[in-house]
């Protein structure tokens, strides 16, 4: 599997994002947002429609990095205080 890990401060405390792809059989991408430690929210990105195309392993890649940046701005938004 292939994914993201990042740890990002926000205000004194310690957010960890881990976004992976869960492989072919299972068809979706998965975020996991940590604080201190705690799971504080998990985010899921389905693929099933890209299956038969041509470049599915470069929209995978994408939607993976996409929604790993979306994730890492809304807690320097705020929305996981």
């Amino acid at each position: 599997m292939s994914g993201y890990n990042t740890r990002v401060e926000y205000r004194g405390d310690a957010y960890n994002v881990q976004t992976q792809d869960k492989g072919l059989a299972a068809q979706y991408i998965e975020s996991l947002i940590y604080k201190s430690g705690r799971l504080l929210a998990s985010k899921r990105a389905f693929y099933t429609a890209y299956m038969n195309l041509p470049d599915v392993g470069e929209r995978i890649d994408r939607m993976m990095e996409d929604q790993h940046k979306t994730i890492l701005g809304q807690i320097v938004e705020g929305r996981y205080d």
